[in-house]
């Protein structure tokens, strides 16, 4: 059961609600905790499951190259969960060493995603790179519609991108199939609406969500269609996957649960009331599943917390302002579970993931448009007004490392170098003390081993040139005093009866003519 707290302004009992909470016990044995901000509820008995499986790894890198140990993160959100958390035993930490950077002029709303030693990167044109993970250079880049809102997702040899617009200036969107070898489109499909749902690559199915409100399952191998699921307003959000469901928001202000099998609902539940009065509660946020628990903000200003098995409140935890953020949730080593968004009233808030009592929270941005991401003990978030990111420890809240750069989602990892991704342009950072690859020794080492190489394919090239330069002009001297099948020499007998012969070649396009006398004698026949 739920409920909302009255305004208790002038009454002589305030001071007490300072102290704590006031805990109702109501008929039906629900116990309902009104929080002291008013608009905040908790549900106590909502299970909470403390640990999730397959959630909760704590991920071990190796000393040798990442890609190595086929480590990927191949979806936004990192986990089919979509609980942007990376767990380490060694936090990559600053101070950073940039490694290398992709700069450009375009939109960079989505972070990229990361299978094998290659980042594929999605720009708000339309246009998909994929790019090295060691030194940032484009392997390629496919201009697949005119724009899009979204990160891909990668594996299994295939880049799959979705797409609010086409070439053709549609107002419609498009997912595509590419190789991730070469870009090369393998499958595309049109869609009816436009679409900026980033796709979630599960077991052979693709799953993603469009404006008009419909929920896709496609086969990834042709792209044909298994079922689709209809929703009570626009999907913008990422869809989450979590035991065989499917978590997403709409803008119909409900929260869904549909079964991954065939797209049949399993609960539906309102997020559209006890928000702030801002306008309707859109739920542009990716659901985020954790510990028994579905969390999401809303437009109305409210961030969410719903039992995943039943869709029942948990708690609803009231902001100042428009939450339009995924959820970040997780458990850092020495804290608690906790989940992290950002709002657009300024503040960072890290919230109690079983109750949503706030832990902490940071008045440091203006408009938190894009979710946070949880690398080892680090959370990462980005203020899109500021332009600015800061990496903040998660247990307390305090800045470790920040930067004027930045706008939206702010970072991926693959455990022992960071993404960073800037307004426009996508930066690798490597810590100073600890080197991408071990086995390459140092910053300094791995600097002067490149301009080793680099020297290398230079003196490369010269030869090269100086080779080809010898062996044209051995072909000239050839063509100018090669023998042409006999051999002129003075015999006894009449006298030599001469006349002038030409020769004519074709030589790379051009023509290469040679005169000389012939000289022979004519001997009368018996």
């Amino acid at each position: 059961m739920t409920g909302v707290i009255r305004s208790f302004r002038g009454k002589r009992w305030l001071p007490w609600l300072a102290l704590g909470a006031v805990v109702l016990v109501l008929g039906g044995g629900a116990v309902l905790l009104l929080l002291g901000d008013e608009g905040d509820v908790l549900n106590r008995d909502v299970e909470f499951v403390d640990t999730s499986e397959g959630h909760g790894t704590v991920v071990r890198v190796p000393d040798k190259h990442p890609a190595d140990v086929r480590f990927a993160w191949p979806i936004f959100g990192y986990s089919k969960a979509r609980t942007h958390h990376l767990p380490l035993r060694v936090t990559p930490r600053p101070p950073w060493q940039e490694a290398w950077a992709f700069r450009g002029g375009v939109l960079l709303e989505y972070p990229p995603v990361l299978c094998g030693r290659s980042l594929f990167l999605l720009k708000n044109n339309g246009t998909l790179y994929s790019l090295s993970r060691t030194t940032g250079a484009v392997r390629w880049k496919r201009r697949l519609g005119r724009l899009a809102a979204s990160s891909p997702a990668c594996g299994h040899g295939a880049v799959y991108a979705v797409l609010l617009s086409r070439r053709n200036k549609r107002k419609a969107g498009l997912v595509v199939r590419v190789s991730a070898h070469d870009g090369r489109t393998r499958w595309s499909r049109h869609l009816p609406s436009r679409a900026e749902s980033s796709p979630l690559l599960d077991e052979g199915q693709l799953f993603f969500g469009t404006e008009n409100g419909t929920v896709y399952s496609l086969r990834a191998r042709d792209g044909s269609l298994r079922w689709r699921a209809k929703a009570a307003g626009a999907v913008k959000g990422a869809i989450a996957l979590d035991a065989g469901k499917l978590y997403f928001g709409d803008y119909g202000g409900k929260v869904n649960a549909i079964r991954r099998q065939d797209g049949k609902r399993v609960w539906q539940a309102s997020a559209g009331s006890g928000g702030l009065d801002i306008g309707e509660s859109n739920l542009y946020s990716g659901a985020a599943v954790q510990y028994g628990r579905v969390y999401i903000g809303s437009t109305n200003g409210n961030v969410y917390s719903f039992s995943s098995a039943s869709g029942k409140l948990a708690w609803r935890k009231r902001t100042g302002d428009y939450v339009y953020a995924s959820p970040a949730v997780g458990r850092v080593a020495g804290g608690a579970p906790t989940v992290y968004i950002g709002s657009y009233d300024g503040r960072f808030y890290a919230l109690d993931a079983r109750s949503g009592k706030l832990r902490w929270k940071r008045s440091i941005g203006k408009k938190f448009s894009g979710g946070a991401t949880i690398i080892g003990d680090l959370v990462w978030v980005s203020d899109l007004d500021k332009r600015t990111t800061w990496a903040l420890n998660a247990r307390t809240g305090k800045t470790a490392w920040k930067t004027r750069r930045g706008a939206f989602h702010p970072a991926i990892s693959d455990g022992r170098r960071v993404y960073f991704s800037g307004y426009s342009s996508l930066f690798a950072l490597d810590p100073k003390q600890r080197p991408f690859d071990r086995r390459a020794g140092s910053i300094r080492a791995q600097k002067a081993k490149t301009r080793r190489m680099i020297e290398r394919r230079k003196r490369q090239r010269r030869l090269k040139v100086e080779r080809r330069k010898r062996q044209r002009k051995q072909r000239q001297y050839y063509y100018r005093h090669a023998p042409h099948g006999h051999r002129h020499r003075n015999r006894t007998g009449p006298p030599p009866r001469c006349h002038r012969h030409t020769h004519r070649y074709t030589v790379r396009g051009g023509r290469v003519v040679l005169v000389h006398s012939h000289c022979h004698t004519h001997i009368r026949r018996r």
